[in-house]
């Protein structure tokens, strides 16, 4: 997003959790917990259920971002492993920047597993160069690869690609947020530049294609609102599907799902009926499992308050959107296991709080 970065907007108990209808046949069960500010989420080849940590920030150096916000600096990113029932960080130490409290953070955002070689991470930003610069980062704004050992590199430097080709114009921003690995290439939704990326084995980055700014239906705020991408799924007929998050001052109802086509201009998957959406995950039915970081018009109550996440389903072609698990405390991620259970994260802009919840199947 060009003027309100993600980082900013959506990183500023299990709630009241409630589902529709005959979705759930029971309540979801707490599987990781004691998270700083959780994102992604992931499946690896063997099993295990990984979760980014954006982390809390830390002493600075602190930095007032465009959004007029204090950002605080500091190396307490982390992945953090579930595997065989035992939560443990196999990567510390990763960049991070978060309002002073260590809330709404961002940091390691995003990730995906490609075959047994490691996962892909996407590092946030919401900047430029001079904000990056300021804050002290060096890996901010770029795709890192993770070994299975854990040591990881940078592969990609998504910032730099803002910089040059600016594909959405605008102020030069990049937070790269959702990430999808697969053979030969990864795909980076970029929630600064407004655009999906293709990322090359050897870190060469294109743009695929740029989501342009939506009409504001409302008399508060500016006429066109940011497109904000936050999300990259595959699915079944070979198309990227994207989903929105919107910019201030997001209008509920106002955000999409978008299809993409190679060499193609994006068109409508889902028209509207969400406001804040965070991930995509497809189910092998094709249905389409969509968390909303939070629900509800503005003004009022708070673009993005508490407890009033939700984790949608999406039947094949969009005919009808069901809920599934509502009054969520803004969920960041789904991810679909091998047996049918549903994963999603809770509490996600909070430090020490956050969570990732189980819905068997």
């Amino acid at each position: 997003m060009k003027r309100l970065h993600v980082a900013s907007i959506t990183l500023t108990g299990i709630g009241c959790l409630a589902t529709a209808g005959s979705a759930l046949a029971q309540a979801p069960t707490v599987v990781m917990s004691g998270l700083d500010n959780p994102r992604g989420l992931a499946f690896s080849p063997n099993g295990a259920l990984y979760v980014t940590e954006a982390g809390r920030g830390g002493r600075g150096p602190c930095v007032v971002a465009g959004t007029g916000e204090t950002r605080c600096f500091g190396n307490t990113g982390a992945i953090t492993r579930l595997w065989m029932g035992t939560q443990s960080r196999v990567v510390e130490g990763l960049e991070s920047h978060a309002l002073p409290d260590g809330s709404s953070a961002s940091g390691p955002n995003d990730i995906s597993f490609q075959g047994t070689g490691g996962a892909y991470i996407t590092m946030g930003l919401g900047g430029g160069p001079e904000f990056k610069d300021a804050l002290g980062a060096k890996y901010a704004g770029t795709v890192i690869h993770m070994a299975a050992s854990g040591k990881w590199k940078v592969v990609a430097d998504v910032l730099r690609h803002e910089v040059d080709e600016n594909p959405a114009g605008g102020p030069v921003d990049s937070n790269p947020f959702g990430i999808l690995a697969e053979p030969g290439e990864r795909l980076v939704a970029d929630a600064g530049s407004n655009a999906l990326l293709r990322v090359a084995t050897n870190g060469r980055i294109e743009t695929v294609a740029v989501f342009p700014p939506l009409s504001n239906p409302t008399r508060f705020g500016p006429p066109f609102i940011e497109s904000v991408p936050t999300a990259v799924a595959r699915g079944a007929d070979g198309d990227f599907y994207v989903g929105q998050l919107t910019g201030f001052p997001f209008v509920q109802g106002l955000a999409n799902i978008y299809r993409v086509s190679p060499g193609q201009v994006p068109e409508l998957y889902c028209a509207g009926g969400f406001k804040a959406i965070m991930d995509l995950a497809f189910a092998p039915d094709g249905s389409l499992y969509v968390v909303e970081n939070a629900t509800g018009p503005f003004p009022p109550p708070p673009p993005f308050a508490p407890n009033s996440g939700r984790l949608s389903r999406v039947s094949p072609g969009c005919s009808s959107v069901e809920t599934v698990l509502d009054g969520l405390d803004r969920p960041t991620a789904v991810a679909l296991g091998a047996d049918g259970a549903i994963y999603v994260t809770n509490h996600g802009v909070t430090p020490g709080m956050g969570e990732v919840l189980m819905i068997a199947p």
